[in-house]
């Protein structure tokens, strides 16, 4: 059943419209994980599962238009292997979708005939070529982690893993795995899920992110003269006084059982502490070094491609004269607030790692 609120959202004669469609065509879409899914591969598909290219990125989508139009429509060039749609918990669609066509040549037709299609008055589709991002980087891993366990572990966790390679993290007494997938898709469920599993399974938190070759220059989001002196706190970082920070856990031979990090002595010898989120570790950092709190400024800037939201942000820390700048990606979560409180504990992560660890680290 629809509530007052969602009906005031939609478009009632929109959303009648296509499940009208969805019983007079008998077709099957399936919702999964924020998205509605049509074939990969639809009943009836003659053909080899598509390769590299063949899968379009289409934009400016009316949020009340659904595949009962989008379908129908990209079908005039070819055959769909799939076709996903970006839904949010209104009923909304979010704006974009993904088609995937059998070949290179007609994804590449799929383009050419479609962009700058109008949908409606006034309204023009963009279609691109997708990115297809493959690769996930899952940082935040024990120094003691070898390929093997982790790999294994990785198999338990996710499907349509090609292969798993260590690296270790700059400025940080840590590795991170780079995990290849089949396919865009399956990345994309992996990197929905890998970050409770772990927390879940292992007592371990680790980030996750699209893997890039880019390498960014060593002097990108360092602090100026007037923030070196916290290398000389190097009590800040200090586990023992803290009474936060887990000794580097190795992953079990027999992956089926997790193992429990034993966390480092508090003042008081009973007493075990919690690893804290980002934002409360952030804070209690500034606080030991003797500089203000963080104040957030944390906006919005696009939707990507892979259906990630991305956030512009700034960090002031009074005390250290300047602001700590970047951009994360997040997943959107069931409501604006969740959607936000992730974004502020991503950003603060990413000032930990970028900043204070790289001064101790010098």
């Amino acid at each position: 059943m629809m509530d007052e609120s969602q009906s005031q959202i939609l478009n009632l004669d929109r959303v009648k419209a296509f499940h009208e469609w969805l019983e007079r065509t008998n077709t099957k879409i399936t919702q999964v994980n924020g998205q509605r899914k049509y074939g990969g591969p639809p009943d009836k598909w003659e053909g080899p599962v598509p390769g590299a290219r063949c899968e379009i990125y289409i934009t400016h989508i009316p949020r009340d238009t659904y595949e009962d139009v989008l379908i129908p429509l990209f079908t005039t060039v070819g055959p769909l292997w799939q076709f996903r749609l970006m839904m949010n918990f209104s009923g909304q669609n979010r704006g974009f979708a993904y088609a995937k066509y059998g070949s290179p040549a007609i994804a590449a037709s799929a383009i050419q005939l479609l962009h700058g299609h109008m949908i409606e008055p006034g309204v023009s589709l963009c279609v691109r070529h997708s990115t297809e991002k493959r690769q996930l980087c899952i940082g935040g891993l024990p120094v003691s982690t070898k390929q093997a366990d982790i790999s294994q572990v990785m198999h338990t966790m996710c499907e349509g893993i090609e292969r798993v390679s260590l690296k270790s993290e700059p400025g940080i007494a840590g590795m991170s795995a780079v995990v290849t997938f089949s396919s865009h898709y399956t990345a994309s469920m992996a990197k929905k899920v890998v970050i409770e599993a772990f927390k879940n399974q292992y007592a371990l938190r680790v980030s996750v992110s699209w893997f890039s070759s880019f390498k960014a220059s060593p002097n990108r989001l360092l602090p100026p003269q007037n923030l070196v002196n916290v290398s000389c706190r190097s009590s800040v970082l200090l586990p023992r006084q803290t009474g936060t920070l887990f000794h580097s856990p190795s992953f079990c031979k027999a992956v089926g059982g997790p193992i429990t990090p034993q966390p480092y002595e508090c003042s008081t010898p009973s007493s075990r502490a919690s690893l804290p989120s980002p934002m409360m570790l952030l804070n209690n950092l500034c606080q030991t070094a003797g500089f203000g709190p963080p104040h957030y400024k944390i906006s919005c800037s696009r939707a990507g491609p892979d259906g990630y939201l991305h956030f512009s942000y700034q960090v002031f820390i009074l005390g250290i004269n300047m602001s700590l700048e970047g951009v994360i990606m997040i997943l959107p979560g069931a409501n604006i607030s969740s959607t936000m409180e992730e974004a502020r504990e991503a950003v603060a992560q990413q000032v930990l790692r970028k900043v204070f660890h790289r001064q101790v680290s010098h």
